[in-house]
């Protein structure tokens, strides 16, 4: 039994486990009203994230995928987060999980060369709002994103970090 949370790439064998944790937190945990047909990414992580030049991780702890977190870069050395879910059950400071996710990111940002790092997120998520704020994230407004960044129609909340190497 490893006790130590576990962060991988993933690739489109892991689609199905990957829509499992995240469809029921967006649609049962905060209500947002979006469907797997609108999110046809998910069925596709080679296509969508590994052949932009981003990656899709997993994090496993006792051997389960407990939560996830994508990159899309879009040009300009930028990159988008996408897919940032863990598990109810497991977030919190005492695995870090979330952390490890969004630390391995920035350290793939910063071995492929992005240096800025954006994300959308909705209104509703005001933990995930503190903690892209307690990692250094500055809130910009929509028309400030950049012309290429990949808009996901439920955002309403954007961030932006700029990396110094």
């Amino acid at each position: 039994m490893d006790t130590t949370p576990v962060i991988s790439s993933l690739n489109n064998t892991y689609c199905q486990q990957i829509i499992d944790i995240i469809l029921p937190i967006q649609q049962i945990e905060f209500n947002v009203p979006i469907t797997l047909e609108a999110q046809p990414d998910l069925l596709d992580i080679e296509t969508n994230y590994h052949q932009t030049g981003g990656n899709f991780w997993g994090a496993t702890y006792n051997e389960q995928l407990v939560g996830t977190i994508a990159l899309i870069a879009f040009g300009n050395n930028a990159a988008a987060i996408r897919k940032m879910f863990v598990l109810k059950e497991y977030r919190g400071k005492e695995l870090g999980i979330a952390q490890l996710l969004l630390d391995n990111l920035i350290a793939y940002c910063r071995q492929n060369n992005i240096a800025d790092i954006y994300l959308g997120t909705v209104e509703m998520l005001k933990a995930a709002h503190r903690f892209y704020e307690k990692n250094g994230f500055t809130r910009l407004a929509k028309h400030e994103l950049p012309k290429s960044f990949p808009l996901m129609a439920a955002d309403t909340i954007f961030y932006e970090l700029h990396l110094k190497n």
